[in-house]
C-alpha cells in the first residue's frame, strides 16, 4: 500500500507541474508548442509510469487490454524539447556532448549528399502514440497529437535540410485494420500490417528519387499467421502476470516462379539501414515478411541492408564506414540511403549520437 500511495503522490505532482506550463517554447525558434488538457495528462501519466517502472527496475509496462509496452518510449513521449541545449539534460546518453541528435543527422545528411545520395529518414514511430488510450483512457489520437514534441523535432529536420517520413498520420489511419494493429501487442516492433504500410509509404518516397531503377523481378506474396513470443514479456516487473504467446498475420514475399526467398542486393541503389526494424519478420519472429522483403515487392527489386538488433543511432552508421573500408566502390552504387530506427532512439541511445564518416 505504501508503494501505491507513493507513486500516486508522485503521479499528481506530475501533473499538477505539467498543467502549471502552457507551453515548450524552442530557445532558438521562439515557437511555441502548446499542449492541450489531454495531452498534458497523458504526459503525466507517461512519467508517473517511467518512474514506477525504474523503481521496479523493469523496461516494459502493462496496460489495458494486455498491450505491452517499452518504458523507454514511455519516457521519450514524457519529455519537453529533448534536443539542442536540453538535449543533455535528458538523454540517456553517456556523453552530454553526444546528446543533441541533429548535429549528427544532419553530418550524416550532408555526407550522402556530397557523393550524390539522397537520404530519407524513417523513425518508427512509439506505440505509445498510435495507442495511447491504452495508457490514458479517453485519450482520442485522431483528435489529441500524442507526441507533439517528437513532430517538432521532425519539423527541426526538415527545417536543416533531412528528409523524414513521419510514419504517424499513416499508422493512426490504419489502426484498427480487419488484420489488426500496426504493432505487435506483446512486442516492441510494428506488426507485419505495420511492416508492409511503412514499405509502402517508403517506396512512394524513394521511386522519384531513383533515377534508374535496376532490372525489375517480379513477387508474389501471400498473408499468413505466425505465432511469436513478443520481446517485451521478459521485461515485464518480476512480479507480473505473463501474457500468452501472440499471433499475427505477416505478408509473405517471395520470387514468382522459382519461389526464393528475397535475398539484399549489394548492388541495389537502395540501402536499407537501421535497427531491428529493418530485421524483424525477416531472419527473426518470421521470415520473408521484413521491411526489406516488402522493399522487394512494392519497387520490383531488392535492396541492400545493414541492420542491428542493437541501436540504430550511431553503431549502424558505424558498421556503414566499416562496410565501405572493405569495399572503396560500395557507395559508388548508392543513389538512396533509407534511415529506419525506432524514434526513442533520439533520447534513449546510451552511446548517443555521435558523427561518424562514411567512408575514408
Amino acid at each position: 500500500m505504501r508503494i501505491i500511495a507513493t507513486d500516486s503522490m508522485k503521479f499528481f505532482r506530475a501533473l499538477i507541474l505539467l498543467c502549471s506550463i502552457p507551453a515548450f517554447v524552442s530557445a532558438e525558434t521562439s515557437v511555441q508548442v502548446p499542449l492541450s488538457e489531454a495531452q498534458q495528462k497523458l504526459r503525466a501519466e507517461l512519467a508517473g509510469k517511467v518512474q514506477i517502472s525504474e523503481k521496479k527496475n523493469a523496461a516494459a509496462c502493462a496496460e489495458a487490454d494486455g498491450w505491452l509496452f517499452f518504458a523507454a518510449e514511455f519516457r521519450l513521449l514524457s519529455l519537453g524539447r529533448f534536443w539542442g541545449d536540453e538535449a543533455p539534460k535528458v538523454s540517456r546518453s553517456h556523453k552530454p556532448d553526444l546528446a543533441d541528435p541533429i548535429p549528427a543527422i544532419v553530418d550524416f545528411q550532408k555526407q550522402l549528399q556530397a557523393r550524390g545520395i539522397d537520404l530519407l529518414v524513417v523513425p518508427v514511430p512509439p506505440k505509445a502514440a498510435i495507442y495511447p488510450e491504452k495508457i490514458l483512457p479517453g485519450f482520442d489520437v485522431r483528435t489529441n497529437d500524442a507526441a507533439p514534441l517528437l513532430h517538432r523535432f521532425y519539423e527541426e529536420l526538415r527545417a536543416a535540410g533531412v528528409d523524414v517520413l513521419d510514419l504517424t498520420p499513416l499508422f493512426i489511419q490504419n489502426r484498427d485494420d480487419k488484420r489488426g494493429g500496426v504493432f505487435c501487442r506483446t512486442d516492441s516492433h510494428w506488426s507485419g500490417l505495420g511492416c508492409v504500410l511503412a514499405a509502402q509509404a517508403i517506396a512512394e518516397n524513394v521511386r522519384g528519387k531513383l533515377a534508374a531503377a535496376p532490372p525489375q523481378k517480379e513477387y508474389v506474396s501471400e498473408w499468413k499467421e505466425v505465432q511469436i513470443d513478443g520481446d517485451l514479456v521478459g521485461l515485464l516487473p518480476r512480479d507480473s502476470s505473463k501474457p500468452a504467446s501472440e499471433k499475427i498475420p505477416v505478408r509473405s514475399v517471395s520470387e514468382k516462379g522459382t519461389g526464393a526467398a528475397v535475398l539484399p542486393d549489394a548492388n541495389s541503389p537502395l540501402l536499407l539501414l537501421g535497427d531491428s526494424h529493418t530485421l524483424v519478420f525477416h531472419d527473426f519472429l518470421a521470415e520473408r515478411a521484413g521491411l526489406v522483403d516488402q522493399l522487394a515487392q512494392e519497387l520490383g527489386f531488392a535492396p541492400d541492408l545493414i541492420g542491428t538488433r542493437g541501436s540504430g543511432a550511431t553503431p549502424v552508421r558505424i558498421s556503414l564506414y566499416r562496410h565501405s573500408l572493405k569495399n572503396p566502390d560500395y557507395l559508388a552504387k548508392k543513389k538512396v540511403v533509407v534511415w529506419c530506427f525506432a524514434a526513442r532512439e533520439f533520447t534513449e541511445a546510451s552511446e548517443g549520437w555521435a558523427k561518424a564518416p562514411i567512408a575514408k
